[in-house]
């Protein structure tokens, strides 16, 4: 997933793009659908956001 206010997301991937306002903050929420036992005893945990340039 690719957030900015503009669509630099690579070739190919510019569906993955969420748009978001210049200089201002946004909030992400995770919904998970059928969760398996590793979401559970907690050995699978989602990333971190990472900067792409």
């Amino acid at each position: 997933m690719y957030v900015g206010p503009k669509n630099n997301a690579p070739k190919g991937k510019e569906a993955n793009w969420l748009q978001s306002r210049a200089g201002k903050g946004f909030f992400v929420a995770f919904r998970l659908y059928g969760p398996l036992e590793p979401w559970f005893d907690q050995t699978w945990i989602p990333g971190d956001f990472e900067l792409i340039k």
